[in-house]
């Protein structure tokens, strides 16, 4: 936490008494992650508990840059949602965004807990386990940042079904259009992996992005007038 700014230690401080606190009531089933979003490649600041395998300076998720793609106004906590480990246990996880007092969107606290065992239950412990299907998401533990862009730029190939270097023009720029999106890019180093992945250069992919910002604009702009 040397780097952090004055203004943001009260913040990040109470974050991490919190999550120690939380890990203490609920024991060694719960994982709690405080994330510091100033460097996205090694965001995980604190860690309490041990559920995912994660340490100290691992990436951030990829259900959260999802959710930092968007503007600080239209991002938002996200209650009650079934995450799976690396081991294959199942979490019933949370996500909490710190926020300065500009509400800018500053980190995160994720809860994780470990309700494998609990799932063999009914009844009295039934509605402990359900989950917020309005809230359902998929996100994936990393150790390494390069895991995380690979995972991310595999997912939306898989969508094109076919070779990257038999795609069309307009199928590369969709590609990089659903990668933006999900905040890929958010990720020094993300677009020389895309511009490796797709067979075409780095300044390629920027042009890419640079065409699809100004339409994303334009279509806001549009939006506003209406």
């Amino acid at each position: 936490m040397g780097e952090l700014k004055e203004s943001h230690r009260p913040i990040f401080d109470l974050a991490i008494r919190t999550a120690d606190m939380l890990v203490t009531m609920f024991g060694a089933r719960c994982e709690v992650a405080v994330h510091d979003f100033s460097n996205l490649k090694k965001s995980l600041i604190h860690l309490a508990g041990s559920v995912t395998g994660r340490k100290i300076g691992s990436p951030i998720t990829d259900l959260v840059l999802n959710e930092l793609a968007k503007k600080d106004q239209d991002i938002e906590d996200i209650p009650s949602y079934k995450t799976q480990s690396n081991k294959g246990n199942i979490m019933k996880s949370a996500t909490i965004f710190l926020r300065d007092m500009e509400g800018k969107v500053i980190g995160a606290l994720c809860i994780n807990y470990d309700i494998s065992l609990l799932m063999q239950f009914s009844g009295e412990i039934e509605e402990f386990i359900n989950f917020d299907e309005q809230h359902t998401k998929s996100e994936n533990f990393f150790s390494s940042v390069q895991e995380v862009i690979h995972e991310m730029v595999e997912q939306v190939l898989l969508g094109f079904k076919k070779a990257p270097s038999l795609m069309t023009l307009e199928e590369k720029v969709e590609c990089v259009r659903q990668l933006e999106e999900k905040g890929t890019f958010l990720i020094k180093g993300a677009t020389d992996y895309v511009a490796s992945a797709l067979g075409v250069s780095k300044f390629t992919v920027y042009n890419y992005l640079q065409k699809i910002r100004t339409l994303n604009e334009f279509q806001a702009e549009e939006l506003a007038e209406h």
